[in-house]
């Protein structure tokens, strides 16, 4: 055995030195490291220590928690296939004991590329901003001697690296399991077929993203780009989300798209890379269509990529041109809204404090746009969890059919609402523009008097409840374009209207009652939130109030009487949280008072009173 083999074996044991010892070395040197190394940790740090990644500053603990977040899902999948290669009779609950099919195998297959291609889509659509520079970059960076091209190529070997690692953290974990989880017959095509569809699935999701970022800001300049930016960034969200929640519904016409050679396998990039996955692992015996679909995704990949390269430099130069030379500033007062308003000011928010947060906020979502791109995010999420509740498929004669649900258009008001609303009070509680409340706090104090405080606190909750309004009744006419005859009767539509009214009121009083600070201008917690803990949180609020939608609907159905009742219960519980709600306000302004630099703990044990 080679000696450096040994001693990498052994044991070593732990020498303490005196400190005459250690000070005979010297001071620690720090590693030299280049100009272009610094950047790059730079560029790379930035991707994670920004306000909209990491509101609270702590870039470390959130990559963490998004690297866990984005590399379990994958290694759950594999072990959860664990009994379904290895079956016995009666179970899994139903089985006869014999393996998975072929197109279900196929299937499994499936998922791991569309899993690398969502996660790596939403991963670079989430820093879209910082694959070009800002103003920190241009006005920080600029002065410095540093060249524009060490500069530029920098945050090109940032951009990759950013891509390669989220594409390892992907991805490197299921291929660990699956093996022992699924039993390939041959081990080797099987992990050179798994490891080159998802590297190429996720590649191409991250390299069109950026290509068509780049394309985009070259073509129409910054300014037009930015008014287009955050709709791109919804609608891609939604797609993507889209995609992962209805592979259950997808899955189960596979087969019959593979066989039929259908025109959405050739234009939906997931199926070609799971052609390369087919095509590597079983060889020339797989069938045509995988070889097919193995070419057009190599190709398409390669021609993003190319795409990317020639238009990033051009929408590069584009950007910090555009940020040395500034932008002109724009009015955001609009005339065609200024009725609204007025009307506004007649009705909800007639109060001048109501009236003062209300626009306070308006002008605080146009301006800031780390605000926006929550609301984009959990729209985005919104939208893609709706079109999966309403969309079904189906195979008549080999042929794949799509069919609208019923139960999914009564379920889909609820779930618009839930996700407008939860957007918003993620956003409105947030801690990025503590210096703005300023002015609040001089007028009224901190905390101020009751009734100030109640006024200030219900801004918020009547610009949500308008908001979520608008968008949930929308909404609803949207449907009937698409309803089956059953929801188009007037009892169908009276109850469907109710129930968006009742929910959007009940979800803004349940979100909002313990908000007990002026929109965007709260603390930060105490105790850091529970990815894991906050994901099934909504998940179990969804699917109950999916499922108390669904129980509800016969009774608003039924006739006048029972629409009534539910209504009366709907009002009964508004009125119960608005007590509640007002119960926290008063208790909160009746705190005393803190200085600029005093903390409630330990000095106080987080009893002001």
């Amino acid at each position: 055995m080679p000696e450096a083999f040994q001693r990498l074996l052994s044991h070593r044991e732990f020498q303490v030195e005196s400190l005459n010892v250690q000070a005979a070395r010297g001071p620690v040197h720090p590693p030299e490291r280049s100009q272009f190394s610094h950047l790059l940790r730079h560029f790379i740090e930035r991707f994670f220590n920004h306000e909209t990644a990491s509101p609270d500053g702590d870039a470390k603990t959130r990559m963490v928690q998004i690297a866990c977040a984005t590399g379990l899902p994958g290694l759950m999948v594999a072990v959860y296939l664990w009994p379904v290669y290895h079956p016995f009779k009666g179970w899994p609950p139903g089985s006869d004991g014999s393996l998975p099919s072929y197109w279900l195998q196929v299937s499994h297959h499936f998922f791991f590329v569309v899993y690398s291609f969502v996660a790596m889509g939403i991963v670079t659509v989430f820093e879209w901003d910082l694959f070009f520079p800002d103003q920190l970059d241009i006005f920080v960076l600029g002065p410095l001697p540093v060249a524009a091209r060490r500069m530029f190529l920098a945050r090109v070997a940032a951009i990759s690296v950013f891509i390669a690692g989220f594409l390892f953290d992907t991805n490197f974990l299921a291929p660990c399991v699956l093996p022992a989880a699924t039993d390939p017959p041959n081990l080797v095509r099987f992990l050179a077929g798994h490891l080159l569809a998802v590297t190429f699935s996720g590649l191409f999701a991250a390299i069109f993203i950026l290509a068509l970022q780049g394309l985009l800001l070259s073509a129409l300049g910054e300014q037009l780009f930015r008014r287009l930016s955050l709709l791109l960034q919804g609608i891609s969200i939604a797609v993507l989300l889209m995609l992962l929640l209805l592979f259950p519904v997808m899955s189960g016409v596979v087969p019959a798209l593979l066989q039929s050679n259908s025109l959405l396998v050739r234009y939906l990039p997931p199926f070609w890379f799971l052609g390369i996955y087919q095509r590597v692992l079983e060889g020339p015996a797989a069938l045509p269509i995988y070889g097919t679909l193995a070419q057009i995704g190599i190709a398409s990949t390669l021609a993003v990529t190319v795409l990317a390269a020639l238009s990033y430099p051009i929408a590069y130069t584009r950007r910090v041109r555009r940020l040395v030379e500034g932008s002109s500033s724009r009015s955001t007062n609009n005339r065609a809204i200024r009725p609204l308003t007025l009307l506004l000011h007649a009705t909800v928010v007639r109060p001048p404090v109501r009236r003062a947060v209300f626009h306070f906020i308006s002008q605080t979502l146009l301006r800031v746009p780390r605000y926006r791109i929550y609301l984009v995010l959990y729209g985005g999420a919104g939208l893609s969890v709706v079109v999966a509740t309403v969309l079904r498929f189906t195979v008549v004669h080999g042929q794949v059919h799509t069919e609208v649900s019923a139960d999914g258009i009564r379920v889909s008001i609820t779930v618009i609402a839930f996700w407008v609303i939860a957007g918003m009070r993620m956003a409105f509680a947030s801690n990025g523009n503590q210096r703005g409340s300023w002015i609040f706090r001089i007028v009224h104090g901190r905390p101020p008097q009751f009734h100030p405080a109640l006024q200030q606190l219900l801004a918020a909750k009547t610009w949500v409840l308008i908001t979520s309004l608008i968008i949930t009744i929308t909404a609803c006419f949207a449907s009937r374009l698409i309803a089956p005859p059953a929801l188009l009767t007037w009892p169908a539509v009276l109850a469907q209207f109710l129930m968006a009214i009742g929910i959007c009121v009940l979800l803004t009083d349940a979100f909002f009652l313990n908000v007990t600070s002026i929109a965007f201008t709260g603390k930060p917690p105490q105790q850091r939130p529970n990815l894991a803990l906050s994901v099934l949180q909504f998940v179990t609020a969804v699917s109950f109030l999916s499922w108390f939608t669904l129980v509800l609907q016969p009774a608003l159905q039924s006739g006048p009487r029972g629409f009534l009742i539910v209504a009366a219960l709907m009002l009964a519980a508004h009125l119960l949280f608005r007590h509640r709600h007002r119960e926290i306000v008063r208790l909160y302004s009746l705190q005393l008072e803190l200085e600029d630099d005093e903390e409630d703990f330990p000095m106080k044990l987080g009893l002001r009173y």
